[in-house]
């Protein structure tokens, strides 16, 4: 790629959180960024999020959107940080002015991951199964599936919770699959969920990186790792829960692929208790793909998907 300029040297300072999981994301990131550009130099910006301090309450019960960015996201508008990796299922739709996404890396495995000690699959669970999640998303499909599974609130990093795990406080939990192999703990995933199974949440498996709009060195540059299929996926994942005005802690599920040169995607909306869940399908050429995104979500809505939502944001 020709770049409009060029430079002797530049520091690119990267905001994170300090998670093991946000930490490789970040380091992926300079690693990258200094691969591709010699004369850039990277340094890291470690912060707390709110969503990295309330470790006692379900995401749903402390309520609001960007818990993991908001702090990152203040870094860049007050210049301590120049741009921001996030895990991309936990970017707003919406950005502070002067922020915006400038790229969204190729995906890693989408899917979610059932890790258990004791069973080899889903279908071995026993009906009243212990199983932790802190994901209403989640919840909903596995409530759906095994109507008496007693769900359990289960935060922290993935160690944190593989750890909980090991101490028997659970049956299974469910991950991302991605967190698990860019941990390289790919051995511990019990089985890997087909969407069909367990839909993943919008941009799951895909990091972004945020920065100024009146950045033009920044931008130009990181327009490099972006990977156009994933965009055009995570911008029709994205269009549908801009219509839902949906967060990371509510129980929205969305997931695009793309088949040759048509985009096919997956949309649902459930109530936690895994009772009423409602799903749509569409698909159509890559350029439609906000279209695609917005046309689920209105689908939704005309199923009901609205009252489950009225209720929880009450």
């Amino acid at each position: 790629m020709k770049m409009g300029f060029i430079l002797a040297s530049k520091i690119i300072r990267i905001a994170t959180r300090k998670s093991p999981l946000a930490l490789w994301q970040a380091e992926h990131v300079a690693e990258r960024l200094e691969k591709a550009f010699p004369w850039v130099k990277t340094e890291l910006v470690k912060m707390s999020t709110q969503g990295d301090k309330i470790l006692d309450a379900p995401l749903a019960k402390i309520g609001g959107k960007g818990l993991f960015v908001k702090e990152l996201e203040q870094g860049m508008l007050e210049g301590i940080a120049d741009i921001a990796v996030h895990s991309m299922k936990d970017v707003p739709v919406e950005f502070p002015e002067g922020l915006h996404l400038a790229a969204i890396l190729t995906r890693e495995d989408p899917t979610d991951a059932l890790v258990s000690n004791r069973y080899a699959s889903l279908d071995e669970l026993p009906a009243d199964a212990k199983i932790g999640t802190s994901s209403l998303r989640r919840q909903c499909q596995i409530k759906e599936r095994f109507p008496n599974a007693e769900i359990l609130t289960l935060r922290g990093n993935v160690n944190t919770r593989l750890a909980k795990l090991d101490a028997g406080e659970y049956d299974a939990i469910i991950l991302a699959s991605a967190g698990l192999k860019r941990l390289g703990m790919a051995e511990r995933i019990t089985q890997s969920l087909a969407p069909e199974v367990s839909l993943p949440a919008i941009g799951q498996g895909a990091i972004g990186i945020e920065c100024r709009v009146n950045d033009p060195e920044i931008n130009e540059i990181l327009q490099v790792l972006h990977d156009w299929q994933t965009g055009v996926c995570v911008t029709a994942e994205r269009a549908m829960n801009a219509r839902l005005n949906g967060g990371c802690q509510v129980p929205i599920a969305g997931f695009a692929e793309l088949t040759g040169e048509r985009l096919i995607m997956r949309g649902l909306v459930g109530n936690p208790d895994g009772q009423t869940i409602y799903r749509s399908e569409r698909s159509g050429e890559l350029a439609h793909a906000e279209t695609i995104g917005r046309l689920i979500a209105e689908d939704l809505l005309k199923q009901g998907a609205d009252k489950i939502l009225q209720t929880l944001y009450a």
